[in-house]
């Protein structure tokens, strides 16, 4: 195997991570269309002069579990803030180690998070929505376990590729890092 064939391991998760993020932009396109039917029909509704009851309660539903799952959607695409430049400057040893840690606090942070979030979800089994009180507020709140657990996956498959990879070859013509920090 040369410098710019993947190991095999990395090429799996890049395969997985491509399904599972296709799986996750539809779930995003699905909310999306819903959220974009559901406050045109309140507009619509409204401007007839018979508002919907549920418009604004079910919008913010939706824009909420939109903005989880296109959070997890995010992890798999790597499309976060990060300080890709501060790290690109770091000795490759250093910029793997520094990955690495970063990975396993943002996998303990989504673990905390989903068993915080599974954790309060029979406590809100008695509560309703106001509007539509047969939707429990614990089915609302589900999504935060969920994504939760969506994110750690796709964050794990990005800690496999970083624990797997090997120093990457310098490109041909390339200046070496340590050329550009004299």
């Amino acid at each position: 195997m040369n410098a710019a064939t993947p190991p095999v391991t990395v090429a799996a998760t890049q395969r997985f991570r491509d399904g599972y993020g296709r799986a996750l932009e539809w779930v995003v396109i699905v909310l999306m269309v819903a959220l974009a039917v559901e406050v045109t029909l309140g507009i619509g509704f409204r401007a007839g002069g018979r508002s919907l009851s549920w418009y604004d309660e079910i919008a913010s539903v939706l824009l909420a579990w939109l903005t989880f799952y296109g959070s997890a959607l995010a992890s798999v695409r790597r499309a976060h803030i990060g300080c890709p430049e501060i790290v690109a400057k770091m000795p490759w040893r250093v910029r793997r180690g520094a990955a690495i840690v970063a990975q396993l606090l943002v996998i303990a942070f989504f673990v905390l998070l989903g068993g915080v979030g599974a954790w309060i979800l029979p406590v809100l089994a008695t509560d309703h929505l106001v509007s539509l009180p047969s939707i429990p507020v614990s089915v609302v709140q589900s999504v935060m376990p969920i994504t939760a657990a969506l994110i750690i996956v796709a964050e794990i498959t990005w800690l496999i590729d970083l624990l797997t990879a090997g120093e990457p070859a310098p490109a041909a013509g390339e200046p070496s890092l340590a050329d550009g920090l004299h």
